[in-house]
């Protein structure tokens, strides 16, 4: 079972149900005990970092994410969900992150030039390094990104993936059963069907 982290800023319907079609089973959940008893754990979101860190603080879950990692459950953060795993953001001031990956969030037109932002639609993945949820991804597949802040690793070892967009921007971050998605892997078609039950083989190894 995979516990979707429920703290009112996520796309949760979209997420359950690629999770259904994969046949992996899923709660969305802000309960602890529920949590607790989840062989993994997705940390959704969408909009503004500040916004999403005080609402999680306010669901009593901030720090308890950061208890469920240290105990080696498989933690997936996607889109904001991945940018709250850095230990900084400056979108629209200053906000503290989780600092399960060291790093900070910065605007992306700091670094793709005249590019629109935000970045949306398909591009490829540029694959760093092997971390488990790209056992059925190839360099080169597409899925799809919507953002106009990205993650600057501290450690380029945390580095998964990039995509080229004007420069090589930050897609995917893994650091021991810590991962991170920029893009969406439920709106990604076949590729972030793939990287899902790639998730979902690892939480039922912990079960």
């Amino acid at each position: 079972m995979i516990a979707i982290v429920d703290y009112g800023v996520g796309n949760l319907f979209s997420l359950s149900s690629s999770l259904k079609k994969i046949g992996a089973g899923c709660v969305v959940t802000n309960d602890k005990a529920q949590i607790e008893n989840a062989g993994g754990v997705i940390l959704p979101g969408v909009g503004a970092f500040g916004d999403a860190a005080r609402k999680l603080k306010d669901s009593g879950l901030y720090d308890y994410i950061k208890i469920v990692a240290a105990q080696g459950k498989p933690l997936l953060g996607i889109c904001l969900g991945m940018q709250m795993l850095f230990d900084k953001s400056y979108e629209y001031g200053e906000h503290q992150g989780l600092g399960l990956i060291h790093g900070e969030v910065r605007p992306l037109s700091q670094y793709v030039g005249r590019l629109k932002i935000p970045h949306m639609g398909w591009n490829s993945l540029k694959i760093i390094k092997q971390c488990p949820l790209f056992k059925y991804t190839s360099d080169g597949d597409y899925v799809y990104f919507v953002h106009s802040y990205c993650g600057v690793c501290a450690d380029k070892s945390d580095l998964a993936a990039t995509t080229d967009y004007g420069a090589a921007v930050t897609a995917a971050v893994s650091e021991g059963n810590v991962f991170g998605m920029q893009f969406h892997p439920e709106k990604s078609g076949e590729v972030g069907l793939k990287i899902l039950k790639a998730f979902a083989e690892l939480t039922e190894e912990r079960v």
